[in-house]
């Protein structure tokens, strides 16, 4: 069996090549001149090569030392990002999150949820972001979002807490006035209501059980930011809306608003809690994340209503 790597003489070494300077080196790791000094030595004899030649006023690289500076930097930047991560996961879970979530969401199921979890957790704030607009997490400086989207971004780290379908709806009044659509093509011939953050702007794209595909380009009245801003113009009887289910369930229960096109099926969606990158994150976006996932995942779809189809319709 090989020896173990020397991870302490790839690291000392990697800080003199970076300071030019075994005193450098030594005042950055907190050791002193003669551990630095050591430990080069000893990983040269190891290596079977000089890594640095020595004078009396400088310390310079060797053409050995150039090849092997790199690649010792990143183990020292591997091992040091290792114990942060490990220390961070240790501690215990405080200060503030910045999390960004949709508005209507928001309002109906995440902010009845921040007593409990403040309660929980009394050493960590929250800032809740509420918008529908998409928001750069890195660039807007953004901890973590809920995201509702058929697929999430793949340039994010995506949990998947539960599946959200979409419905196309009308009022009762609707129906009576102008007819019900029976193929997803007859919408273009009805008074549509847009939503402007949709993931595919304008484009309701349709499934039925067979696997045929069917892309429509409705239009309409009326176009708003915030899915609630939709709802008093549907509820009138004045328009078609594309709903998810967390608005819709209980509309189409009570009978408010029924379903229609009950042979197709828009994308399924997600509920998904995102952030940035996986490899150190904070113990309080980890603690957020889990609560989220544990309250939210487990909401129950409500039971089938008059003109609703079944409650797992539509879902993955």
């Amino acid at each position: 069996m090989s020896r173990l790597p020397d991870l302490e003489g790839l690291a000392l070494f990697a800080k003199v090549a970076e300071e030019r300077s075994f005193a450098g080196a030594a005042r950055a790791m907190g050791v002193s001149v003669a551990t630095v000094s050591r430990a080069v030595t000893r990983l040269e004899e190891r290596l079977g090569g000089r890594l640095l030649n020595r004078t009396s006023r400088k310390v310079a690289l060797t053409a050995f030392g150039h090849a092997l500076a790199e690649r010792a930097a990143r183990v020292l930047l591997e091992a040091q990002e290792a114990e942060d991560a490990a220390r961070e996961l240790s501690s215990r879970p405080r200060g503030t999150v910045n999390l960004a979530v949709p508005m209507s969401f928001g309002l109906r199921e995440v902010g009845p949820l921040m007593p409990a979890f403040l309660r929980l957790y009394p050493e960590i704030r929250v800032n809740l972001h509420l918008s529908d607009a998409t928001v750069d997490l890195v660039g807007e400086g953004f901890d973590a979002a809920l995201r509702i989207a058929v697929l999430p971004d793949s340039a994010l780290v995506a949990r998947r807490l539960r599946p959200v379908s979409r419905f196309v709806v009308a009022a009762p009044a609707y129906i009576a006035r102008y007819g019900r659509p029976h193929y997803p093509t007859e919408l273009n011939a009805h008074h549509c209501l847009g939503y402007a953050y949709r993931a595919r702007t304008d484009i309701w794209r349709f499934r039925n059980g067979a696997g045929d595909e069917v892309s429509v380009t409705p239009s309409g009245p009326l176009r708003v930011t915030n899915v609630d801003a939709l709802l008093p113009t549907v509820l009138e009887g004045l328009g078609i809306a594309e709903l998810p289910s967390f608005v819709a369930d209980a509309l189409l229960a009570d009978g408010r608003l029924e379903a229609l096109l009950p042979d197709w099926q828009l994308p399924a969606g997600g509920l998904y809690f995102v952030t940035p990158t996986a490899r150190v994150r904070p113990a309080k976006v980890e603690a957020l994340g889990d609560f989220l996932a544990a309250r939210l995942a487990r909401v129950a779809a409500p039971p089938d209503g008059p003109g609703r189809p079944r409650a797992d319709s539509g879902s993955p």
